[in-house]
C-alpha cells in the first residue's frame, strides 16, 4: 500500500509542481556555477547506495571546504539563490524521481551520505537498512532546524556526531518499528504541518512515543519549542 502511495503521490507532485520547478531549473542555470542538478551518493535500503537528486545550492567542491558534508546556518559554500531554495526546502523536491524510481519512499529515514551514516549506532543502522529512505520522516521534521543548532554550536562536527546523529538514529528505530499506513499518514500530515507552522511542536502531540531527547538538545535554543510541546 505505501508503495503504491509513494507512485501515486509523488506522479501527481511532479506534473502539479513542474510549472514551479521548470522556472527553478532556469534560474540555476542562469546563475550561480550554471548547475541544475546535485547528485550525490546516499546509503539506502539494504545499505546500498543510490543516487540521491537535489537542485543544486552549493559550491561544487563544497564536500573539501569548510565543515564538509556538515552544512551550518549561514555557510558561506551555499550560493545566493540556493539559500532560497533551502530555506523553504524547495532543493529537496528533485528526490520526488527517486521516489517514483523506487530509490526512496515519501516517509522514511532520511537516506545520509557514507560519512554520516557510519555516525549512526550500529542498531540504528540495522534498523534505517530494513526500509526505503524517505524525501521526510521522524528525524528529519525533529531536527528541521538543524543547521541554526549546528550554528551556534563551537565544535559543530562533534556536536553533529555525538549529540544529533545518536538521537536521530533512536527518532529513526522508533519509525521503523512503528511503521505502518497510519504512521506513513501521519508523518505526511506532520511534515505539511511543520512547513507550514515551523516550530510548532505537532511532531510530539501526533507521533506518541518518541524517545526522549538529551539534555543537550532538550536545553538547545533551537529545541526550546519542541520541548515546550513534548512537555
Amino acid at each position: 500500500m505505501q508503495r503504491f502511495l509513494d507512485i501515486l503521490l509523488s506522479g501527481l507532485a511532479l506534473l502539479v509542481l513542474s510549472p514551479l520547478l521548470i522556472p527553478v531549473i532556469v534560474a540555476l542555470r542562469l546563475t550561480g556555477e550554471g548547475e541544475v542538478f546535485f547528485v550525490q551518493q546516499r546509503v539506502g535500503r539494504g545499505g546500498q547506495l543510490f543516487g540521491l537528486y537535489k537542485f543544486a545550492t552549493m559550491l561544487k567542491n563544497s564536500p573539501s571546504l569548510g565543515t564538509g558534508t556538515v552544512t551550518v546556518k549561514d555557510d558561506p559554500r551555499v550560493l545566493p539563490l540556493g539559500r532560497v531554495l533551502r530555506k523553504t526546502k524547495l532543493n529537496e523536491l528533485p528526490q520526488l524521481l527517486n521516489i517514483f524510481l523506487g530509490d526512496m519512499s515519501i516517509i522514511g529515514p532520511r537516506p545520509q551520505t557514507q560519512r554520516c551514516y557510519d555516525v549512526f549506532p550500529e542498531r540504528s543502522r540495522q534498523a534505517i537498512e530494513k526500509v526505503r529512505p524517505g524525501l521526510s520522516g521522524v528525524g528529519s521534521i525533529v531536527f528541521r532546524r538543524e543547521e541554526d543548532m549546528l550554528h551556534t554550536s563551537s565544535d559543530p562536527e562533534r556536536f553533529y556526531d555525538e549529540v544529533i546523529m545518536p538521537y536521530k538514529g533512536a527518532l529513526e528505530e522508533w519509525y521503523v518499528a512503528q511503521r505502518g499506513i497510519v504512521t506513513y499518514l501521519k508523518c505526511i500530515f506532520v511534515t505539511a504541518w511543520v512547513v507550514a507552522l515551523p516550530g510548532s511542536g505537532v511532531v510530539w502531540r501526533i507521533l506518541k512515543g518518541l524517545p526522549e531527547p538529551p539534555s543537550e538538545l532538550v536545553n538547545h535554543v533551537n529545541f526550546q519549542r519542541r520541548r515546550d510541546a513534548w512537555q
